[in-house]
């Protein structure tokens, strides 16, 4: 099951555990519950702290995970291999009392939870978005004796999945009932069930000292600007949503340069950590609402906190762009979706549409190839916009059609899912059905700038922010930097460059600023000395 490179570093991990643990097993004899059986067994054989016990529990094959002596909150029905092998490991780990790196005060916040909360959360092994919910939801189930949870395996539990209806994952449920759909950090989850903690947060955050260089975002720009600004010995502060920003939505990454290969979720974490190693003041969980510029910048959030600082760098980023056209948002997590990796296996042997033929779509149809029956590309233009190798690889592919000046008009469903797509031929003008299960939306980006739109500062008609060389805008001590501006080329290792130019340009400012600062007072100090 696992081969001799993993055991290694597992058997590293497990010598980590303070106190004993117990995994309980719940195996028939079906292929899968044999595999986990020797998965369990495996990492049983690698810790003397490690019991192993066969218990059968409502869903077959799971596994579950507790201290010594108690009652397991923390399960997972399927094998968690793949991304989720990493949410096993953690689970191990805080079980068996070492400690979690998340921030005290959070922790302890999530043990004095009130309520009873179990949690369930459907999940496919290709997806690089399910592991940050499952492993949130775990640390909350091992802090808290009120709180359980268990990871499904889509793949292995189909009529579950059909039962509810679930065609895009992470979905999780909370005693029975849906509860949330797609990526969410631990500090999102804690606040919807912990009633009144952003209000005590955004009291907490308004109090804080102003910063010298507030950067918003937590994208590669973002980490780049608070890395670059801190550097330079200056209070600086970082808020963002989430840490990564659409990074973590990212798989394969080919074209960093000096890294021939990673995955968005490990660059992310890689970028919070450099940013950590220089005490900047990090924030997430919460989203602009606006900003105003008087004696200091100040940013509104929408929790209603206040946060104030001499500059600004804007590095919020962009996500997918919507169809806009009807269906569209009626089927959402029901047949529509934004993320083949995801998703994708939840239209095994099925027919599914691409909308968008540049790098993107192509890339998605080409991986979702592999998974479905048939594979429909849409471009609206009258060619594709994607790297001809990507094109070449497509064209090649059987259960790949690729169909041009096709404007999509209309998502169709039977009121549960999707069921067809309706396009027009933008040629001839004739409309078109195609019967169908899902619809993944590839056409671009959109710019998170909508709260800056009463904030006087100058973007294009995109609603991408205008800045110079230097990542200035046209508000003095606002900066920007990222796929957010008007950078022509919207890629990892530019927006990097951006956010570092943006912090240098940030600090120039601050330095001319108590420059000018200091002639002001000392000329209107002179007529009183004479």
């Amino acid at each position: 099951m696992l081969d001799a490179n993993v055991k290694k570093q597992l058997d590293t991990y497990l010598q980590n555990i303070v106190t004993p643990i117990e995994i309980s097993v719940s195996a028939d004899d079906s292929p899968k519950a044999v595999e986990l059986s020797n998965l369990a067994s495996e990492i049983n054989n690698l810790s003397s702290k490690i019991t192993l016990k066969q218990e059968r529990r409502s869903r077959t094959p799971s596994m579950a995970i507790a201290p010594a002596g108690e009652g397991p909150r923390v399960s997972f029905a399927g094998i968690p291999v793949g991304h989720e092998f990493t949410s096993l490991v953690l689970a191990l780990l805080q079980a068996g009392g070492h400690p979690s790196k998340v921030d005290a005060a959070l922790q302890e916040q999530i043990r004095n939870i009130p309520g009873e909360f179990h949690f369930e959360t459907y999940i496919s092994l290709s997806c690089q978005n399910c592991p940050d919910v499952v492993q949130a939801l775990n640390l909350m189930a091992t802090l808290n004796p009120n709180i359980t949870h268990e990871m499904i395996d889509g793949a292995l539990f189909q009529e579950e999945v059909d039962d509810r209806q679930i065609m895009a994952v992470p979905a999780v449920y909370l005693n029975g009932e849906h509860f949330a759909q797609g990526r969410m950090s631990l500090e999102e989850i804690v606040g919807k069930i912990d009633t009144g903690a952003a209000a005590r947060k955004a009291e907490e955050l308004s109090e804080r000292a102003p910063y010298d260089v507030l950067v918003l975002g937590g994208g590669p720009a973002g980490a780049a600007a608070a890395i670059y600004a801190a550097r330079k010995g200056i209070r600086t502060g970082l808020v963002a949503e989430r840490f990564g920003g659409q990074v973590m939505d990212t798989v394969g990454i080919e074209n960093f340069i000096s890294v021939p290969y990673t995955e968005g979720p490990k660059l992310a974490a890689s970028l919070e950590q450099h940013v950590k190693e220089y005490g900047v003041d990090i924030i997430t969980g919460q989203r602009a609402a606006a900003l105003t510029r008087d004696k200091m910048i100040e940013l509104q959030m929408e929790s209603g906190a206040t946060l104030a600082s001499k500059s600004v760098v804007l590095a919020t980023g962009a996500r997918w762009r919507e169809l806009g056209v009807p269906g569209e948002v009626e089927y959402r997590t029901k047949g529509v979706a934004y993320c083949p990796h995801c998703d994708g296996p939840f239209f095994k042997g099925k027919h599914v549409a691409v909308i968008g033929g540049g790098n993107s779509g192509i890339e998605a149809a080409i991986d979702l190839a592999g998974i479905v029956k048939h594979v429909t590309v849409l471009e609206f233009a009258d060619t594709l916009r994607a790297d001809e190798v990507l094109v070449r690889k497509a064209r090649s592919m059987a259960n790949i059609d690729i169909i041009t000046n096709a404007q999509t008009t209309e998502v169709l469903g039977d009121g549960t899912k999707v069921n067809g797509l309706q396009y027009t031929d933008r040629m001839s003008g004739a409309s078109n059905q195609l019967e169908l299960a899902g619809v993944f939306v590839q056409i671009g980006l959109v710019p998170n700038t909508e709260f800056l739109r009463d904030s006087g500062l100058e973007m294009n008609r995109m609603g991408e922010i205008e800045i110079d060389s230097r990542g200035a805008t046209s508000m003095p001590g606002v900066f920007a930097a990222g796929d957010a501006t008007t950078v022509p080329y919207k890629q990892i290792v530019i927006s990097m460059g951006a956010g570092a130019t943006a912090a240098l340009g940030a600090f120039d400012h601050l330095i001319r600023s108590s420059v000018a600062d200091a002639d002001s007072t000392t000329e209107e100090a002179l007529p009183m000395a004479s």
